[in-house]
């Protein structure tokens, strides 16, 4: 039997813990982001999205696209609190789960059909566990591969299920256009159209290395493979060390370094947030940036003690961006991670002194336990984004 891989995303996640924690906001465009014009969208429910409201879209932007919007500032210690409910009930579906980001996860699936039957029973098992513990919905996506896996689950949004079988994977691909293939961005589907490849049938006519004589060696190989159901492995791998990060995907290749940097900055406070929660101390920090010609780097950076605090996560995530960045370049996927992560005694033996990190991861366990109690407490930080980051 071969591998059987189920994808779960959370349906607009942020914004739909928002909606359950305020009945008052269900049915209503929220955007999830702070109030500051200066800001970016972190989420949006799906009333917002009819009006082509997406994340990392600038909030004075999203204010223009819907005026009636509801905004609303973050709550990662909610959300937080949230996610980790969801993975218990993840990880008692499966011993193999590859946590992408704070809403998203692969589940390895082979061998469970003795436990929760076959993959549609399943699927359906684990929604209704959610929808009725949690009081979210979620879309699974079914497949031989992460890959179409992750296509599948964003198939019929929100609250779907969609299960592609071995062998009819090039079927499926057809099905959802070039316009709905995993990876493809705005800049990539201009490229294609400038070649008259407007379908996944016409795209099915080059050969690999045709392809990459047309739009480089990354690019081509992954409009090959991924053309015909072919998992690309983008996200092969589990990270053998122990980690925690998140990534991701913009729904627009972004070029802005400041939109760039106000999302790692949202991202460092998560990954932050998760390490407290778990008391997990970590001296590594590592991005991972994905160009629209589907390069894909990653680089990483160790301190001589553990990271104390989101702060220091951020300053050395955006130092690490800026290395790898290329002005003007669009950006398809962004994320930060911590690595090599270690119980607290371990950590403490590293420490020989205190530094001004240190009291930033005092004031977020503040605020954390400040949340815990019902107290809407916001960093600034989260609120704000440099003013000179375009000038780099």
């Amino acid at each position: 039997m071969g591998e059987l891989w189920f994808h779960v995303d959370m349906d607009a996640f942020y914004a739909s813990v928002e909606q359950l924690d305020n009945p008052s906001l269900k049915g209503l465009p929220v955007i999830v982001g702070g109030r500051s014009n200066r800001g970016v969208v972190a989420a949006c429910s799906y009333e917002a999205r009819k009006y082509k409201v997406h994340s990392a879209m600038p909030i004075y932007q999203a204010k223009k696209l819907c005026p009636q919007a509801v905004c609303v500032p973050p709550r990662m210690k909610r959300y937080n609190q949230v996610s980790r409910q969801v993975f218990t009930l993840l990880n008692s579906f499966s011993p193999t789960v590859q946590q992408i980001s704070i809403d998203e996860a692969f589940l390895e699936m082979s061998g469970t059909e003795r436990l929760f039957g076959k993959p549609r029973q399943a699927a359906i098992l684990l929604k209704n566990r959610i929808k009725n513990e949690l009081g979210l919905t979620i879309s699974v996506g079914v497949a031989s591969s992460k890959f179409i896996a992750k296509m599948a689950s964003g198939y019929d949004k929100p609250d779907g299920l969609c299960i592609v079988s071995l062998g009819n994977e090039a079927t499926f691909v057809e099905t959802i256009g070039l316009k709905k293939l995993w990876g493809l961005g705005e800049s990539t589907l201009a490229s294609l159209e400038r070649h008259n490849i407007r379908s996944v049938e016409q795209l099915r006519e080059y050969e690999e290395q045709k392809l990459q004589q047309m739009f480089g060696n990354s690019a081509g190989s992954y409009l090959y493979k991924v053309c015909r159901g072919i998992d690309p492995g983008i996200h092969s791998g589990i990270t053998k060390s122990r980690s925690i990060s998140t990534e991701m995907t913009f729904s627009v290749d972004v070029t802005a370094l400041s939109t760039l940097n106000q999302n790692l900055l949202a991202m460092s406070h998560e990954i932050m947030f998760r390490s407290l929660e778990e008391n997990l101390y970590s001296s590594t920090v590592a991005i991972k940036i994905r160009y629209s010609d589907f390069s894909t780097f990653t680089v990483q950076s160790t301190t001589d003690s553990f990271i104390k605090s989101a702060e220091q996560i951020y300053a050395i995530a955006k130092e690490l961006l800026q290395q790898k960045w290329d002005k003007g370049r669009a950006v398809r996927l962004l994320g930060v991670g911590l690595y090599n992560l270690k119980e607290k005694q371990e950590a403490i033996q590293q420490v020989l002194f205190d530094d001004p990190f240190t009291k930033k991861r005092d004031l977020e366990k503040v605020v954390l336990n400040l949340r815990s109690k019902g107290k809407s407490l916001q960093k600034a930080s989260l609120l704000k984004i440099d003013q000179d980051d375009d000038n780099y």
